[in-house]
């Protein structure tokens, strides 16, 4: 099993795929149909892409804060890929690429971070909830919608992901306590790329492993190379498997690296070092997939060539879209917090409405 081989008090790290693209544990290369992997490929190729024009039309003054995701990729499709049509993710803010691969629409992503919540409005069947911005909640409301999961018997499991910075915040232990004495089907993903902010890691807990914070909670946990997507394919289905067998929830550690910014308020030139980045630029989840594609023969440099051409436009377009779509309707804000609103967001939805109606701005 494989929670006992990379028991994380053992300090060992899964890793299928190395760097050049070449299969270093031959007895765990997930049995992956071409379908599935060109899947992969392509989610996170589109979502590099999306990233990297979200920064620049942040930059233009057209888009509102963004989180980038560059180099995260691989953590990102791992799990997504792991989970199956029922199970539920629960994103933080920084999660592009998984909510991409479980049907989230590009466009919807850009309106929010365009400032339009009616992003959030995802497609019927889409089992993903609206992005979360406060640090650590995510572990909660996944939590709590294991925990109907078990009630309910619906053999959904609910897959979560944290940065590094985020298991130091106090709801993130609530909610895996809450859920590892439960024995509730959840699947927490911490994505540690380093840094919370301007923290590093090594000054934000005196942990070896973020892993290891699995055995105070009595659950297990794994650390991952979380720039090799297979590698994290395999825990993340490890894990939810377990989580769905009703043997509680699982914790796993996807070591990676956030090679832009925090967010793009931040300036990350100011507290790390050009030769970190340079090196970890090395490790690309992207880069090592499209090699070990290649190698498969499953892909070419010419067919990446014009992928990359067609999300170009594929981006551009879809953001186009966005800009045409306009502000948010101001009514918008009180109609979609709860199933039915409140009487006092009916009270202040009718004051505002009638406002608007004589003329108001």
């Amino acid at each position: 099993m494989l929670f006992k081989d990379y028991d994380p008090l053992k300090k060992k790290q899964l890793s299928i795929l190395d760097e050049k693209g070449k299969i270093v544990n031959k007895d765990l290369e997930p049995k992956l149909d071409k379908k599935t992997l060109l899947k992969m490929y392509k989610t996170m190729a589109l979502g590099r892409v999306a990233d990297v024009k979200a920064m620049q039309y942040q930059r233009q003054g057209r888009m509102l804060t963004y989180a980038p995701n560059r180099g995260q990729e691989g953590a990102q499709i791992g799990a997504a890929a792991a989970m199956d049509e029922q199970d539920w993710y629960v994103p933080g803010f920084r999660d592009l690429n998984v909510l991409l691969y479980k049907g989230v629409t590009l466009e919807q992503v850009y309106l929010y971070w365009y400032g339009n919540e009616w992003g959030s409005h995802y497609n019927e069947g889409v089992k993903v909830t609206p992005i979360n911005i406060i640090i650590g909640s995510q572990v909660n409301h996944a939590s709590g919608i294991a925990y109907a999961s078990k009630i309910l018997k619906k053999n959904e499991v609910a897959v979560t992901a944290i940065g590094d910075g985020g298991t130091s915040h106090g709801e993130f232990y609530e909610g895996m306590n809450f859920a590892a004495a439960y024995d509730l089907p959840l699947v927490t993903m911490i994505q540690n790329n380093q840094y919370a902010i301007s923290t590093p890691r090594k000054k934000a807990t005196k942990a070896e492993t973020l892993a290891q914070k699995a055995v105070a909670f009595g659950i297990p946990g794994m650390q991952v190379d979380g720039n090799d997507v297979l590698a994290m394919y395999v825990a993340m289905h490890e894990a939810i498997e377990h989580a769905r067998s009703g043997k509680g929830p699982v914790l796993i550690e996807a070591v990676t690296y956030r090679m832009g910014p925090h967010t793009t308020s931040d300036d990350p030139t100011l507290y790390r070092d050009d030769k970190e980045v340079e090196l970890w630029a090395k490790r690309d989840p992207i880069e090592r997939f499209k090699k070990y594609l290649i190698e498969k023969g499953y892909w070419s440099e010419e067919e990446d060539q014009k992928l990359e051409e067609e999300n170009s436009k594929f981006v551009g377009d879809t953001f186009k879209k966005v800009e045409q779509s306009g502000s948010a309707e101001l009514l918008d804000i009180f109609q979609y917090t709860y199933e039915e609103m409140t009487p006092q967001l009916k009270e202040q939805y009718e004051t505002h409405k009638k406002f608007l109606e004589e003329g108001g701005k």
